[in-house]
């Protein structure tokens, strides 16, 4: 088959999400939906909807796809800090569950436009609860000066607000704070500080039929065979423990990266191996418009030798892309097998931000997808 592709294992997306569906029916009122941004493969989807999964969308398109998957409007939730009329028209159209919404004025604009088509539109208010989640900068979402939700000094004005529209149901509030978190103790910090908003809230008369407390659980990339699927138990555990959920209130999770991220590899070939003065470089023809992640984040994704000689020495490699830009990288110093032109090379981990992030760069196609 022609390189490069995606590589899609059915069988590790199962076992994934039968593990969140085990975890998370612990705990009464617990409902999961899928961050639809990091990966829109047909049989990818097709599976998380058989699972019972929700949606949790971030532009009109992925409100538009996910419904065409099959997924129930009932279990799609909208967020993103500019939502477009448009997108907001058709998803109100489709009388999805939630919109999250950033800010005043888009709930204004979102009451302006259900009250013309005669609708009442559920909303959840994101609050930047400034929890520093301690990953990539770029992911960071939780922090004070990140452009995403509605700071907690003004939150008190605005809930006020949303119970004076008539065209706006107010269900709650949804929190994000980062993605690719290993360590879970942001997320106590984060129980604390909905547990105090709760009680503020509560003080004057406002009462949540829902929290959403995001995703952005994060996944083994150094070692993908040793940690297949990353540690959903603890991660309920966290809120089950820590969040004073009221009785009969729901908790909601946007799980994205821990879905999908293990169960896709990036298949390469290598075009070339170069030697330099001091160092050598395997040439691939998968490069940054495939799999930008380690231009854009300094992202670092386990490298496999697919089809190297049984026994064959281990050598130190640079292994880069054909992009003509120097971030065209993927790793420094790699030890694989004795490199030749022609063997296959696998970039793990790669079923998050992977595909769906891939562009036409140098007027190159993108990677068509494998699943078996």
């Amino acid at each position: 088959m022609q390189t490069p592709f995606y590589y899609y294992d059915k069988k590790l997306l199962q076992e994934t999400l039968d593990v969140i569906n085990r975890e998370a029916s612990r705990y009464a009122g617990f409902h999961v939906h899928y961050a639809v941004k990091a990966n829109v493969d047909s049989t990818v989807l097709g599976m998380i909807n058989a699972a019972g999964l929700g949606c949790d969308c971030v532009s009109g398109w992925e409100v538009d796809v996910c419904l065409k998957a099959g997924f129930p409007a009932s279990r799609v939730v909208f967020a993103g800090v500019g939502k477009s009329d448009w997108e907001i028209n058709r998803s109100l159209d489709a009388d999805i569950a939630c919109f999250n919404v950033e800010s005043a004025p888009e709930l204004d604009v979102i009451n302006e436009l259900a009250k013309a088509k005669g609708k009442v539109a559920r909303v959840a208010l994101r609050v930047n609860p400034d929890v520093d989640a301690h990953t990539h900068r770029y992911i960071t979402t939780g922090l004070s000066e990140n452009k995403f939700g509605i700071a907690m000094n003004m939150l008190d004005m605005i809930v006020q607000h949303a119970h004076t529209l008539p065209n706006i149901q107010f269900e709650g509030l949804h929190f994000h704070i980062g993605s690719q978190l290993l360590d879970l103790e942001p997320y106590k910090r984060l129980c604390e500080r909905i547990n105090y908003l709760q009680e503020e809230l509560e003080g004057k008369g406002v009462r949540m039929k829902s929290i959403n407390v995001g995703g952005g659980l994060g996944c083994d990339y150094v070692s993908p065979d040793e940690n297949p699927i990353p540690d959903f138990a603890s991660y309920f555990r966290i809120f089950a423990d820590h969040l004073a959920l009221r009785n009969g209130q729901e908790l909601h999770f946007e799980l994205g990266r821990s879905v999908v991220c293990q169960c896709g590899s990036l298949i390469s070939r290598v075009l070339y191996v170069k030697e330099g003065n001091n160092k050598k470089f395997v040439i691939l023809d998968a490069g940054m418009s495939d799999l930008i992640r380690p231009a854009l984040y300094q992202a670092h994704h386990k490298i496999e030798n697919l089809t190297a000689a049984p026994g064959s020495l281990k050598e130190k490699y640079d292994v880069v892309g054909p992009i003509c830009e120097s971030s065209d990288t993927f790793g420094e110093d790699e030890l694989l097998p004795t490199t030749r032109r022609g063997d296959l090379v696998a970039l793990r981990s790669a079923g998050a931000y992977g595909q769906i992030m891939s562009s036409n760069y140098n007027c190159r196609p993108t990677p068509p997808s494998v699943v078996l």
